[in-house]
Parts: structure tokens; C-alpha cells; sequence
């Protein structure tokens, strides 16, 4: 038998899109504007004052923009239709639709630069180092300031997401389990309100709690520490409080019987389901725009000063190799969350542990990126007790990033 997740307590929104996505769409659009503007000056300064050079790198500089608009259509065409039913997960993955393709035309731009590299390198031509090296200088300040602007729009941070809320490990709040041990529903949470911080445990039907407790952590590294409980109004606390860390499995035994639960720090590190790949592909471009720029000045330097001419193919060769470098690693990212490949096999350990540690078997998981900083899991669960899907949706709260959840409850045959 099994019972699918009621949706009531948790309405669903399926807008799954990277927090500061409209900031990003704005900087994206302004970068655009910036390159065009560049582009334009130096088309018609080229034509002006009979520098091909100039008209090349203003040509160039319009193949920047086109990949940058790919960027900026990718954040306004997501965020226009974040809400459209057609769309069964909403669009959050269509900046690593968009960072798939910039990928791919990346490691074109690569190997573009490579092959006329290589022709160089056998067949040289005459360089004009008066024009080259201040168009490339010129070039690698557009590059900084561009990268400049569009990482301005990075936000480190990660937030809680539509359609869960879990409560941070922090001073004044606490962090709760559920769990059931001796047949009884139970409530293990760290207070911290104004105190050093301790275990409080409570009868989930709010009943006194008779039987002996103790609590046993244990952490990385096989460190244990023993805490017995003390009766208060309606709960049991701690005797003693708990040190630092906050990430051990704690042990609980009452009546003869035991369960075990998962405490972890709250992460503030960004993970890699939190990126915004769209953002990532428009950076990358001006990042290896800027870097070819730096290898081009470079080899034009030393080709002007010691007359090596062959450097300045050489250097676009290194340019060529640090490009294909970084469209690899954006293919590799971007085609992993397209193909709904698992984003963290972290989380996926964490959920499992949430759900056994009540003594029932997760039998079927799936996780996969919804959008950035947003996962959207399925979790089927067996179990001998009557225990509803909200009771495992409670557990899971905790996770971060979990935005969208279904829960598939089997009873196990007596």
C-alpha cells in the first residue's frame, strides 16, 4: 500500500529561479550596452582613421556581445516565464541551458584562436605594434571592467526557498527532529534561547515524558559524550550544555529502545548546486577575453622588443588552451544538471540518514537541480508504522535548497 504526500500544508510554487536573478539580468544588459558602445567606436574610428585593426577588434568585440546577449535573454526569458504551467519545474534551468551553449561557442572561439595560432606560428605576417598593443590594452579594459560588473552581481550568500522553511542553527532559535523511540512520537531539538545551548526533548502529543532518558553524541573522529536529562515543565532538558560544533549523531535511548538523529551545522559555503551557471558562462567570457588579452600584450611586447615574432602566435596558443580549459569545465557543470544528474551526493546521504534514523528504509531517491540553489527531490519510504508523508516532509525541512519535495509512503506487510 502506499500513500502519496498530501500538498495542503505545502503549496507548491515552481519558481525556482537563482536568488538576485533580477540584479543579474540588469548587470548583464548593462555589460551588453557597454560592449556595444566600445563596438561602435572603434568600427567608426577604425573607418575614420584607415586602421583594419581597430574595425577587426571592434568586429571582434561584437561577437562579446552576441554571447553576452545570449546571457541576458536567458535571465529575462526565465523570469517572464518563471509562472507559465507549461513549463512542469518552471524555467530555472534555462541559464544552464544558456551556459551549455556559451560553452560551445567558447570552445569554437578556442579553437578558431588555436588554428590561426598555428598558421601564424609556420606562416608569419607583419605586425603593426603601434596599433595592436594599444587596441589590446584597450581591449583588456573593457574585459576588467566588464568581468567587474558582472561578478558585482554574485550573490554569496544562499537563502531559504519557496515551499520549505527550516530553522537556522542560530542564537534564540532551535533546531528540532522528530522521531519515535519506544513507540512514542518524540521531539529532540537544541534550544539556545539566551543560554548555553541543550538538548530538549518533548512528547510530540504533549504528554510528560516518565521513562529514564539519556542522550549519547557521537562525533567525527569517534568522540562521545554522555548527557542525562533533567524533568522541566512538559519536557526533558540537559543537564549539561553542549560545546561547538553543533554536527555529531546523537543517540537517545529510553524504555530499553533507541533512535538515532543527524545534527550538522548549517553551510554558509556555496555549494555547487547553488551556482548560477548563466552568470558563470557570461563571466567566463569576459574572464578569457581579458586573459587572451594579457597573453596578446605580452607577446607583443617581447615580438616588438627582441624581435621574436613567433610569440605572439605562441601566446595565442596558451589563450587558446586556458579557453578550452574553462568551456570544459562549463560543458561538463551545465550537461550534468540538463541530464538531471544527482547535484549532491551530500544531501542525498543527508536525507537518507534524516529518514532511517527513525528506523524506516528509504527504497527509491531521486534528486536533481530545479534551478540555482533549488533541488526538487522524490523519496518513496518503507515503514511498519502509521506515519503520515508530512511526518518525513518535516524531517527534510531542514535540508537547504530543498524546494520541492514528493513523498511516497509504502506499508510494510505485516
Amino acid at each position: 500500500m502506499a500513500t502519496m504526500a498530501s500538498i495542503h500544508p505545502y503549496p507548491y510554487d515552481h519558481v525556482f529561479l537563482g536568488k538576485g536573478h533580477e540584479r543579474n539580468e540588469r548587470r548583464t544588459w548593462f555589460v551588453i550596452a557597454l560592449c556595444a558602445l566600445m563596438m561602435l567606436i572603434e568600427i567608426v574610428g577604425g573607418l575614420l582613421y584607415g586602421s583594419i585593426a581597430l574595425v577587426a577588434d571592434g568586429l571582434h568585440m561584437s561577437t562579446h556581445a552576441g554571447a553576452l546577449l545570449l546571457a541576458a535573454l536567458a535571465y529575462t526569458f526565465s523570469r517572464r516565464y518563471a509562472r507559465d504551467p507549461r513549463f512542469s519545474f518552471g524555467t530555472g534551468k534555462l541559464g544552464d541551458l544558456a551556459g551549455f551553449t556559451s560553452a560551445i561557442i567558447l570552445a569554437m572561439i578556442a579553437l578558431l584562436i588555436g588554428y590561426e595560432a598555428v598558421i601564424r606560428l609556420f606562416q608569419p605576417v607583419p605586425i603593426r605594434f603601434g596599433e595592436a598593443i594599444p587596441i589590446a590594452v584597450l581591449g583588456l579594459g573593457v574585459n576588467v571592467v566588464s568581468a567587474w560588473l558582472l561578478s558585482g552581481g554574485h550573490d554569496h550568500g544562499h537563502g531559504h526557498h519557496h515551499g520549505h522553511a527550516h530553522d537556522d542553527h542560530d542564537h534564540g532559535h532551535d533546531e528540532a527532529h522528530h522521531i519515535s523511540v519506544a513507540g512514542r512520537p518524540l521531539r529532540l531539538s537544541i534550544v539556545e534561547d539566551g543560554v548555553p545551548p541543550r538538548f530538549r526533548l518533548s512528547a510530540e502529543d504533549g504528554a510528560s515524558i516518565a521513562d529514564e532518558v539519556s542522550i549519547e553524541t557521537m562525533r567525527e573522529g569517534g568522540a562521545r559524550q554522555q548527557f542525562a536529562m533533567r524533568a522541566q515543565d512538559g519536557y526533558l532538558e540537559s543537564l549539561d550544555e553542549i560545546p561547538e560544533p553543533h554536527a555529531f549523531t546523537a543517540h537517545v535511548r529510553m524504555a530499553g529502545r533507541g533512535a538515532q538523529v543527524v545534527f550538522e551545522e548549517h553551510e554558509h559555503a556555496r555549494h555547487a548546486h547553488d551556482r548560477d551557471n548563466n552568470m558563470r558562462a557570461a563571466v567566463v567570457h569576459v574572464v578569457a577575453d581579458a586573459a587572451v588579452s594579457v597573453l596578446v600584450i605580452v607577446g607583443l611586447l617581447l615580438a616588438r622588443t627582441f624581435g621574436w615574432l613567433w610569440m605572439d602566435p605562441a601566446a595565442g596558443i596558451v589563450g587558446a588552451f586556458v579557453i578550452a580549459s574553462w568551456s570544459y569545465g562549463l560543458l561538463r557543470d551545465t550537461g550534468a544538471i540538463l541530464l538531471d544528474m544527482l547535484p549532491s551526493a551530500d544531501t542525498a546521504e543527508r536525507m537518507r540518514r534524516e529518514i532511517e534514523g527513525t528506523g524506516d528504509k528509504v527504497v527509491d531517491l531521486h534528486l536533481w537541480r530545479l534551478g540555482p540553489g533549488h533541488l526538487g527531490a522524490i523519496v518513496a519510504v518503507l515503514t511498519d508504522t502509521n506515519r503520515a508523508p508530512a511526518f518525513y516532509r518535516d524531517r527534510l525541512a531542514r535540508i537547504p535548497a530543498l524546494s520541492h519535495l514528493t513523498v511516497e509512503v509504502n506499508r510494510e506487510a505485516a
